[in-house]
């Protein structure tokens, strides 16, 4: 007992480490239209970028239960509106001209790999657990968000993006409370620039398709 103690209070206190380093007032949303959210898309055109992806609406969906024998039914899924979401995410971005690398990485959370598959198709997708929700990932919480500033960090060659589908709270521990609240709504884009050893630059969040409900609906 003293032992599981330890380990999540040592979890606890890096989480928390990580958001004060960053924290600061959260960021608004830009949308595609907007000059700023115009300026960014350009950016994500030329490439060498990276495109992290919350999950697609959850709006009516039951809470977690962290019970991965359970399967998709222990877990929170995205709505039917989600699934149209997701599918129109991955047109939108399409038409808009934004090369990404592939494979496109997923987290193994059924709202991040589907909302993966349904934007982009089954065959682009490659689901990993350095994508994993912060609620499942337990004991292994550093190695998920040493990950995650692995794959925010890591150069990608210019022509092309690297796309990840995940979840905001391991983007949260990441950055603070820049991301809190509906800063990175449900299928919303956080753009970041890798620098390698020097880390990563957060450039804005674009909302490439509509919010639904606000963007940050609770479970039931």
């Amino acid at each position: 007992m003293m032992r599981k103690l330890v380990g999540f209070l040592s979890v606890l206190i890096t989480a928390l480490l990580c958001a004060s380093a960053y924290a600061q007032p959260a960021i608004q949303t830009l949308n595609i239209e907007s000059d700023e959210g115009a300026a960014l898309l350009e950016r994500l055109r030329e490439g060498g970028l990276v495109m992290y992806i919350r999950h697609a609406d959850t709006t009516g969906q039951q809470c977690d239960t962290y019970n991965y024998s359970a399967g998709r039914e222990g877990q929170r899924n995205i709505s039917s509106m989600g699934r149209e979401q997701a599918a129109e995410l991955g047109k939108q971005i399409e038409e808009l001209g934004i090369p990404m690398a592939e494979p496109i990485l997923s987290g193994p959370v059924y709202r991040a790999r589907d909302t993966a598959e349904l934007a982009f198709g089954v065959d682009r997708v490659s689901v990993t657990d350095s994508l994993l929700a912060d609620d499942y990932a337990r004991g292994r919480l550093d190695w998920v968000l040493s990950e995650h500033r692995r794959l925010f960090s890591e150069p990608v060659g210019q022509g092309e993006n690297r796309v990840l589908v995940g979840h905001r709270t391991p983007a949260q521990m990441i950055f603070g409370s820049i991301l809190s609240g509906t800063s990175l709504p449900e299928a919303g884009v956080l753009v970041l620039e890798p620098r390698g050893s020097e880390g990563t630059e957060m450039l804005g969040v674009l909302e490439i398709v509509p919010a639904i409900n606000g963007g940050n609906p609770p479970c039931l």
